[in-house]
């Protein structure tokens, strides 16, 4: 579904996500160098919970990878949540894309966050 071998995203199909060289799960928090397990992603509604990590980075830029087929519902209500919480800009994009657009912004050398779900 996704191939970047400049990475730090290399590969994300169903399920699985390469970052950095080594295979993740299927729910992915990426914040700079780190990777792990998005392990708050409960159900397919966007929640406080979901994100709360977030804040304790200094990104200004979350993108969140909201499914293959974009199941992961992010409302209006919890993106302007995530903005009034210090955050700058929120990008929603189905996880191949979101893949895609945290790999280009990483690059560029933003401050930027991933939390993508990777299956439905």
């Amino acid at each position: 579904m996704f191939d970047d071998k400049n990475g730090p995203i290399e590969h994300y199909s169903w399920g699985s996500f390469i970052v950095f060289g080594e295979e993740q799960g299927k729910d992915i928090f990426l914040f700079k160098n780190k990777v792990r397990d998005w392990k708050e992603r409960k159900g397919h509604e966007l929640s406080k919970e979901m994100v709360k990590d977030v804040f304790g980075t200094d990104a200004d830029i979350l993108i969140i990878g909201n499914g293959a087929d974009g199941a992961l519902v992010v409302s209006q209500k919890m993106a302007d949540y995530i903005l009034d919480h210090g955050l700058k800009k929120v990008i929603v994009l189905k996880t191949p894309e979101a893949c895609a657009e945290y790999n280009r912004l990483y690059r560029e050398g933003e401050k930027v966050a991933l939390l993508a779900h990777g299956t439905c």
